[in-house]
């Protein structure tokens, strides 16, 4: 199977472009719960591809409204190469989509030592479309997910503000926090899509809020005074302070050490998730996120 299979072609695609703002990236993040988007200047056959912009790259620049500074370089690919060649390149480059550009105008760059980011945008193959590649047996898929999952997980108390939770997740680099209960048993997941869900555009400057820790609240420490109430990405982007638990998603999906990277994918793709609980014996045992399965795939 070819990327040229799996790919959404570029007439289906959904750019921003430059000259643009964050919030242009920022909205279509929001409609379409994608971790990035495709950034493009002209139009046309003068089309160029310039790189992607993702959520996390507008966590990390709060202050930065230039789209074009917010543009990252990147992998690519052609539509020649095989899903299995697009998933060695997810899992060596951590990139969860990949631009597919041009094969002759990349090959013609990489001999002349010119960026590929003039490269004319043929589509975009993302992790999913591998993990349904997997679901639909279309590449391997037999390994156990015991074999593959993660035994650190990422974690994050019901009662946590949000505003804390959003900082939690950025300085863990991963994109989930599994949430526990008083008694440390799981009881949801919550996620940067999550997040951004709740997250509101504002005008003007960013003020610290009404909803910054008091001298009484239990959350009360140093650093909660800078991020009570605080505005994500600082400039122009709000998220409620309320507990995680009001925003969490609590009916999880859970799979067992046994089933397989196939079986995994079909419910990440059937239930639109990017990772589930590992359990074993009724206990949370790991986390299987969709870049782990894969691993899976092999030539």
């Amino acid at each position: 199977m070819n990327v040229a299979d799996a790919m959404t072609p570029r007439d289906a695609l959904v750019t921003v472009s430059i000259p643009g703002t964050r919030d242009d990236a920022l909205e279509y993040l929001q409609e379409r719960d994608f971790s990035s988007v495709p950034v493009v200047k002209g139009e046309g056959d003068e089309e160029e591809f310039r790189g992607l912009v993702s959520r996390q790259t507008l966590i990390e620049h709060p202050d930065e409204d230039q789209l074009a500074l917010l543009v990252e370089d990147g992998p690519t690919i052609t539509a020649d190469a095989t899903i299995e060649e697009a998933a060695r390149l997810m899992v060596e480059s951590g990139a969860r989509r990949l631009p597919v550009v041009d094969g002759e105008a990349q090959r013609a760059s990489e001999s002349s030592g010119q960026s590929p980011r003039d490269d004319q945008l043929e589509g975009i193959v993302t992790i999913t479309d591998v993990i349904r590649a997997i679901a639909e047996g279309e590449v391997a898929g037999e390994t156990q997910v015991g074999e593959l999952a993660s035994r650190t997980v990422n974690a994050i108390y019901a009662g946590t503000p949000l505003t804390v939770a959003e900082r939690e997740l950025s300085h863990s680099g991963v994109p989930y926090g599994v949430v526990l209960d008083d008694e440390g048993e799981m009881c949801g997941v919550l996620t940067e899509v999550d997040v951004l869900d709740v997250a509101r555009v504002i005008d003007g400057e960013a003020e610290t809020g009404e909803s910054i820790a008091d001298q009484e609240a239990d959350w009360k420490w140093e650093g909660i005074k800078a991020v009570g109430g605080r505005y994500f990405p600082t400039r122009n982007v709000e998220i409620p302070a309320d507990p995680v638990c009001e925003f969490m998603t609590s009916d999880v999906v859970s799979v067992g050490t046994t089933r397989t990277a196939r079986e995994a994918a079909q419910e990440m793709l059937r239930n639109d998730i990017e990772q589930i609980p590992l359990v074993s014996g009724g206990e949370l045992a790991g986390i299987v996120r969709d870049v782990d399965l894969l691993e899976a795939v092999d030539e």
